[in-house]
């Protein structure tokens, strides 16, 4: 199913985080109305930063207005490679199940997982030498995998900066709380009324800016207005710091809006029925 024109009326970009503690300078929620008005930053109820729970609540706050909600987080675990998402150790059949393992199994603030990947270090997750040969983890999803060229990360590979573990394992915390409360594509077929969140890579929408592979950060106000006028968005109101964060929340939530009626992006070629129950897929993937 395609979105309507009309579908949704707001589109919310948020760059997430897997970092210890309760809150987190690498989280921005930015969004974009319906239209060609700039997106906007939204600034945190405390004031201060975002925490976990507190994008949590704001969703669940907004979860009867139809609005597109996109995570830059892996969804899943790769399993249709390996038919497990932690071979050896757990028989979730599905994301779901995977969700809700994980929140079972990490105790940390905030809905944070770094514990849960610290306790399985060497088993399924590498975080440095003394885990062996970084290549044996190295397992992708179908999606990341499409065309040939995976992610620069995988979820097992939870070390230096371009890693995505952490944040992913925490997101998937946050999944599991929304579960049956939010619907989440594609685990979840896109509801008539209503929010639905999909999970985004930043990247995708700075390469459809025209941004070269491997130099999609926006550091500056000229930079961050010719991203928009790309992706058909009017320019932004100056902010106070031009962080990669703030950047690549609103590039995306101007992609977001400026993609949601694609008929490509909703329907991949790759995304069986077997690969969204089990991994999910990146909104943008085709």
């Amino acid at each position: 199913m395609v979105p309507a024109p009309d579908r949704f009326t707001c589109f919310v970009a948020i760059d997430w985080s897997g970092a210890k503690g309760s809150v987190h300078k690498g989280i921005a929620v930015a969004s974009a109305p319906a239209g060609d008005a700039a997106p906007i930053l939204i600034a945190p109820p405390s004031g201060r930063a975002w925490s976990r729970t507190a994008v949590l609540d704001w969703l669940l706050e907004r979860r009867d207005e139809p609005m597109l909600a996109g995570f830059d987080f892996s969804f899943s675990a790769p399993f249709v490679a390996r038919g497990a998402h932690l071979p050896g150790e757990s028989d979730t059949a599905d994301a779901r199940a995977l969700w809700a393992y994980v929140d079972a199994h990490a105790d940390d603030a905030d809905l944070g997982a770094a514990s849960f990947l610290e306790t399985r270090r060497g088993r399924h997750f590498y975080l440095g030498a003394a885990d062996g040969a970084k290549r044996d983890f190295l397992h992708w999803r179908v999606c990341e995998a499409t065309g040939g060229t995976p992610k620069p990360s995988t979820v097992y590979d939870a070390i230096g900066a371009a890693q995505v573990a952490k944040a992913s394992f925490a997101g998937m915390r946050l999944l599991h709380h929304l579960d049956g409360r939010i619907p989440v594509w594609p685990f979840d077929t896109v509801p008539d009324r209503g929010a639905l969140i999909v999970e985004i890579y930043t990247a995708i929408a700075a390469r459809a800016t025209g941004m070269r592979r491997g130099l999609s950060k926006v550091r500056d106000p000229a930079a961050l207005d010719a991203a928009l006028a790309a992706l058909g968005s009017a320019p932004h109101e100056p902010l106070a710091a031009y962080t990669d964060h703030a950047t690549d929340a609103l590039m995306t939530a101007a992609w977001l809006r400026h993609v949601v009626t694609r008929t490509d992006l909703w329907h991949p070629a790759a995304l069986t029925g077997h690969v969204a129950a089990t991994e999910g897929w990146t909104f943008g993937v085709t």
